[in-house]
Order: structure tokens, then C-alpha cells, then sequence
């Protein structure tokens, strides 16, 4: 032990001596504690504060006015009602599987193949024409039954071609077993 330890130990009985009073203690803090009223900062009296927050209401107010006006674009583009929405997802799946059969049909020649898929150009730019009639007038029969009519018309014409392929398989089959 060095000598300052030393020193403690023996005079521990003179530290003792003087207590903390506690009470006198909280007292002076409380007392401190109310002399200071509490500061209340404006902030609509700052200059920066303003210019913040009009900057803020300016954004939001284009921000909102921008997506209304995206939002009446998409609603542009969308069905022009739920009836052809209907039909749209009816058709458009056939139709679309049908002409992958076409496609992949390995009987066909690439020029058939080009020839028939021109058709079906023909009746996809025909029926936008509808679509968009259809956006115009929302509530025409006429222009619906044209769209249903458009659809029949591209499943009839790959139904007659697939069936005078497989009508032609079977000839050339029937040939094969004849003796």
C-alpha cells in the first residue's frame, strides 16, 4: 500500500464527519428549476421557416396535380368498359393460343405462316379501330358486337386453317396404307 491509502485508513473516521443533507440539496434544484421559464421558439415567425414550407406546399400541389393528370391519361388507355374487358380476356388467350399452334405448326411453310399472320394483322389493326370507337362511345351495342365479331372472325380463321391441315395429314396418312 502506498502512503495516501494508508492515510485513509486511518483517518476514515474524520470523513464521516460531514454528510450531504439531501434535502437542501433538492431544494436549491428545484428552486433553480423554477426560475428558468421555459423558452418557446416561433416557428412560423422564422424567415427560413416560411420559405421552407411554402417550397413544401408548392411541390406537393404540382406533385398532386401531376399525378391527376397521369392519371386521367392511364384511365384513357384503360377498357372502355367492363363488358369488353370481359370479352378481352375471354378471346384474347384463345386467340393467342391458337396462333401459336400456327406458328409452330411444322406442316406450314414460312410463306403460309407469313401470309396467315399478315391476316391476323389485319384483324389486331381492325379491332384497335373498334377499341378506340369503343372508348368513344361507351355505350354502343354495335361496336361490341364488332369486337366479338373481330375475335370470332380470327378464331374461325385459325380453326379452318388447323382443320385443313389435319384434314391433309389424314389424306396423306390413308395414302400410306393403301395396297
Amino acid at each position: 500500500m502506498d502512503n495516501f491509502e494508508r492515510h485513509i485508513r486511518h483517518n476514515a473516521g474524520q470523513f464521516d464527519e460531514h454528510k450531504a443533507d439531501r434535502a437542501k440539496m433538492w431544494a436549491k434544484i428545484a428552486a433553480d428549476l423554477k426560475q428558468e421559464e421555459p423558452k418557446v421558439i416561433s416557428l412560423w415567425r422564422r424567415p427560413m421557416f416560411r420559405i421552407a414550407a411554402s417550397v413544401l406546399l408548392l411541390v406537393g400541389l404540382t406533385s398532386f396535380i401531376w399525378l391527376m393528370g397521369l392519371g386521367q391519361g392511364a384511365d384513357h388507355n384503360q377498357y372502355a368498359s367492363e363488358e369488353l374487358m370481359e370479352i378481352d380476356m375471354y378471346y384474347k388467350d384463345l386467340v393467342s393460343y391458337q396462333v401459336q399452334l400456327v406458328k409452330n405448326n411444322p406442316r406450314l411453310t414460312d410463306e403460309d405462316k407469313t401470309e396467315f399472320l399478315s391476316f391476323m394483322d389485319e384483324l389486331d389493326a381492325e379491332y384497335d379501330v373498334l377499341k378506340k370507337e369503343m372508348q368513344k362511345n361507351l355505350d354502343n351495342e354495335q361496336v361490341l358486337e364488332a369486337i366479338v365479331g373481330n375475335y370470332k372472325k380470327r378464331i374461325e380463321l385459325i380453326e379452318n386453317l388447323l382443320r385443313q391441315l389435319n384434314d391433309s395429314k389424314k389424306v396423306d396418312d390413308d395414302y400410306g396404307y393403301t395396297l
